[in-house]
């Protein structure tokens, strides 16, 4: 029902809906049988719309129709039934032409009436009109096909197979979004070569295809006495009118990848296959995928999107536009820039953003934290109101215009309809919504005049062929580095012998003055140059990075400020070009995930990827682990997370990386052999144990994971699939296939490395060994290195049962009873065969981790005493992390306070130098100097403890 107030119309309104209410009545005397109510909302329609008032004139049969419930609700899958069944009889393409005339006139008429009746909301209208026009364009298509198969033959494949024409429908009405008087953007297009059977003589299919599409448009475009269905634009093919209507599959494609132009990539994210889908249409729009969305973020989108909208201006001012709701300033146009923008960027990324609904894309935008809440909801709104006005603007005389109306009747029939009191409320309510219209595209897409007017010095220094010159540029900037010039100039002229194509050269050009800018406010701008240069060698023949970074400011400064803070994440940047995405927004790049939130964060992350396509599973996994690896490294490296934390946040990321990777290699093995007996994919009957530092949760960067599987399976049986294998059988598989996610190499480089050497009997053992074997193991066979590493090991995943289990078994072992001395001579002469393996430095340096008095020394004093009084105490059975440990000892008078204290601060600062030096890419070594007064006293408890 209409949410229209009774609002009185205008005189002028009052005046033009007599006029055309006389003409009626004269032919169709019946209508003063309405009822008063649908008398007054007859007249009140046709003195809203010229449109509507002269097709009731001609058809007056419509107006009992209208009133016996076409207006109250649209069904749009009637369209194409009706329309099919209209035409099913139809011989004479004449009277097809007819049939949809008439079809479409009438559609047109009851909804321009639910537009100014206010029946639906404008997004429903949109949906509405488009319904219709597909159903009009579909139902034509096949009704031509068939007319000609029966003169012709039926278009074939090599393998018999008949060939359909697709019609791809661009624009609005590819995104379900078509106005009123829209004209129609299509391309037409079939699946294989071939020829047509069963005609007086074969005739190529593309022949075939290129006079049905003649036919079509015909059909749809030709004005008649009952006007046009639609006005048909078909430019959009493959070079454009020059080109032929029709178009195969092959040669659709060869054209996009060979000559595909920006504004066509544009276009085509609209583009959807009309009419019912097929397996053709799915084919069809894989095809156009790679050409649309580029795989990786996708920066030049901006450029091409703001060299169109200057043409555009260009065009307005060419053609003297004003009023324009669409091509203006803030119009229509600029909410498509700014939402196609980011789905011309980001949509390689992130499937959910290949849609061509620009509402749907706009609240995928907000969903995936591109747009913020108020940033949508004032595009939305804006949008709305110009896409209304528009709508309205058409449906009064069915013209197709965006330009506000230049008579007072008009205006007063847009402000009726939409209840404002007079053109100058309505202006301002366009005005401001073109205003913030405007403010959005200039921040997305628009670019700054200033910026590109800069003539800024750093242009000059890039450009510059002479060292005086650059050295004299230098000295009235106050830049005083002389390494800065000829670290410049060198790498300037080996980029100028690499192949980047013109469009990276053009690029690089626009990029270096801006970047250049960015290191001048460094301490030491060659140095930092040195850092960046190395990023920027492996993305030059990768344009797209290069324009993310031209595009960025913040993207570019923290590229500057984090390479110069840390090589190693400069190297990581260089690797994995995909993060520099991660640098566009700062406050993003520092909104640490909580350590709490990593499993929910990734399994959100995995969401946009398609469940059965394990590739793609595999580098998301990746993307996502490098991606949280950076935030950690730049919260790291400026100081917001402590030694402490970035080892908890570091653990837990791999933790909840174990748990996917254990779900999908259950769901790749269980695919194919069935699940024991019980078990399920919440209740596997397999655990994860962590060992070495991920046990301790201690993880640093690069570290690898060091792992043991156990599953808790004792009975014989097999599984239950398809291809049935014995139940110990299958948990080798599964901890096969987990290990193969783990190491395999994607474009994104490995997951892990996972080190197995810690299972019972080591690299001789079983892959995974069964729970209680593995406690027997523990008990009767292990060396006392394999307890103290047991020391450091915890439960990471697996079900419920399990951990309990392994809990009990671990403190089961710990507490065993030990002979002290022979404990400590163990635990000495495996320390010390340790040190003679690993330890390789110079007089005078310290290694942080071998050293006497390091980060190992440490670690074997608490495992010492863990294995030495657990027996008596079982609270230090409870923690595998060292701190803790050292808490517990201190806290049972094991060791005293200070002593304790004392370990537990040189340890930390130990493992927080050896971080910074990852960090900055060098290895764990300083000067002895550095670390004396505290590792002398750990060497002095270290010989208390194990050598007396």
């Amino acid at each position: 029902m209409p949410s229209q107030s009774n609002k009185v119309l205008s005189a002028d309104i009052q005046l033009k809906a007599e006029s055309y209410w006389s003409s009626l009545k004269l032919q169709a005397p019946e209508i003063t049988n309405l009822t008063p109510e649908q008398q007054l909302e007859l007249q009140k329609m046709l003195g809203l719309s010229d449109y509507i008032a002269e097709q009731l004139c001609r058809h007056p049969q419509w107006i009992t129709e209208l009133f016996d419930g076409l207006l109250d609700e649209v069904v749009r899958a009637d369209f194409d039934k009706e329309l099919h069944q209209l035409l099913a009889d139809v011989t004479s393409e004449e009277s097809a032409k007819s049939v949809l005339r008439q079809y479409r006139n009438k559609q047109m008429v009851r909804l321009a009436w639910r537009d100014f009746g206010n029946y639906a909301k404008l997004e429903d209208s949109l949906v509405d009109l488009s319904s219709l026009a597909e159903a009009l364009v579909i139902s034509a298509r096949d009704w031509v096909y068939q007319d000609m198969c029966k003169q012709l033959g039926t278009p074939q494949d090599a393998n018999g197979n008949a060939q359909p024409l697709l019609i791809l429908g661009m624009g609005k009405l590819g995104g379900r979004e078509l106005n009123f008087s829209s004209d129609i953007d299509l391309i037409f297009t079939f699946p294989e070569h071939g020829e047509t059977h069963g005609g007086r003589r074969s005739l190529d299919n593309q022949q075939f295809f290129i006079r049905m599409g003649q036919k079509l448009v015909n059909l749809l475009d030709q004005v008649t006495v009952d006007g046009f269905v639609f006005r048909v634009d078909m430019r959009l093919r493959p070079y454009g009118e020059s080109g032929p209507l029709v178009v195969s599959f092959s040669g659709l494609e060869d054209y996009y990848q060979e000559q595909g132009r920006d504004w066509e990539r544009y276009a085509m994210v609209k583009a959807r296959v009309l009419g019912p889908w097929t397996t053709y249409c799915d084919e069809l729009h894989d095809l156009l995928r790679p050409f649309v969305y580029r795989r990786y973020i996708d920066f030049s989108a901006i450029e091409s999107l703001r060299k169109m909208k200057q043409m555009i201006a260009q065009e307005v001012r060419r053609r003297q536009l004003t009023d324009n709701i669409k091509l203006g300033a803030g119009g229509i146009r600029e909410v498509e820039f700014v939402v196609q923008s980011f789905q011309l960027i980001r949509g390689g990324r992130e499937p959910a953003l290949r849609q061509q609904s620009l509402f749907g894309a706009i609240d995928t935008l907000y969903s995936l934290g591109q747009l913020e809440y108020w940033a949508v909801d004032e595009l939305k709104e804006s949008y709305i109101l110009l896409r209304r006005v528009e709508n309205l603007l058409q449906a009064i005389g069915d013209k197709q215009t965006q330009t506000l109306p230049d008579n007072a009747l008009d205006w007063q029939r847009l402000c009726h309809s939409m209840d404002l009191a007079d053109e100058t409320e309505l202006r301002g309510q366009i005005e401001a919504a073109m205003t913030k219209i405007h403010s959005h595209f200039n921040a997305t897409v628009g670019g700054s005049d200033a910026q590109e007017q800069s003539d800024d010095w750093t242009s000059l220094f890039w450009n510059i062929q002479h060292d005086d010159h650059a050295d004299t540029l230098l000295q009235e900037h106050q830049i005083e580095d002389p390494e800065l010039w000829p670290l410049l100039s060198h790498w300037r002229d080996t980029v100028s012998k690499r192949s980047i194509g013109p469009r990276g050269r053009e690029t690089l050009d626009k990029l270096m003055p801006k970047l250049l800018d960015e290191l001048m406010g460094q301490a030491k701008p060659s140095a930092a140059f040195s850092s960046v240069s190395n990023v920027l060698d492996k993305i030059l023949t990768r344009t797209t990075y290069l324009e993310l970074l031209c595009e960025n400011p913040g993207a570019r400064q923290q590229l500057v400020s984090l390479c110069c803070a840390s090589p190693w994440i400069a190297k990581e940047l260089a690797n994995f070009p995909m993060l520099l995405d991660e640098l566009i927004d700062p406050a993003q790049l520092y909104d640490i995930t909580s350590v709490d939130d990593y499993p929910s964060e990734l399994r959100q992350y995995l969401l946009r990827v398609p469940e059965d396509d394990m590739e793609q599973q595999m580098e998301a996994l990746r993307q996502f682990k490098l991606s949280q690896q950076l935030k950690i490294a730049a919260a790291d490296v400026t100081g917001v997370l402590p030694v402490m934390q970035v080892s908890d946040h570091l653990s837990l990321l791999a933790e909840a990386i174990i748990e996917q990777v254990v779900v999908q290699a259950w769901h790749q093995i269980s695919a194919r052999h069935g699940v024991p007996e019980g078990t399920s994919p919440s209740q596997m009957g397999f655990a994860v144990i962590g060992y070495g530092k991920l046990g301790g949760i201690e993880l640093g960067y690069g570290s690898d994971l060091d792992l043991v599987f156990l599953h808790g399976n004792k009975s014989a049986g097999q599984t239950d699939g398809d291809r049935p294998i014995d139940n110990s059988h299958f948990y080798l598989k599964l901890a096969q296939r987990i290990v193969h996610l783990f190491a395999t190499r994607t474009t994104s480089g490995e997951l892990y490395e996972v080190d197995m050497r810690l299972r019972p009997s080591g690299a001789s053992g079983l892959l995974v060994s069964e729970i209680e074997r593995f406690g027997e193991y523990q008990t009767q066979e292990a060396w006392t290195w394999e307890h103290q590493a047991l020391v450091r090991s915890r439960f990471v995943f697996g079900d419920h049962e399990l951990a309990h289990r392994f809990s009990e078994i671990r403190a089961a072992v710990l507490q065993t009873q030990r002979d002290k001395v022979e404990l400590a001579k163990a635990v000495r002469e495996m320390r010390i065969k340790m040190r003679d393996h690993l330890l390789q430095v110079s007089e005078g340096i310290f290694d942080l981790k071998q050293s006497p008095g390091g980060i190992a020394d440490i670690e074997f004093l608490a495992q010492f005493m863990v294995l030495a009084y657990s027996h008596e105490y079982e609270a230090l059975t409870v923690w595998s992390d060292n701190v803790r440990i050292f808490e517990v000892l201190a806290e049972l008078e094991l060791l005293p306070v200070m002593q304790a204290q004392h370990l537990t601060q040189s340890y930390i600062w130990l493992r927080d130098e050896n971080h910074e030096l990852t960090l900055q890419q060098l290895p764990g070594k300083v000067d002895a100097d550095l670390v004396k007064d505290k590792v002398d006293t750990v060497i002095d408890i270290y010989k208390y403890i194990l050598e007396n």
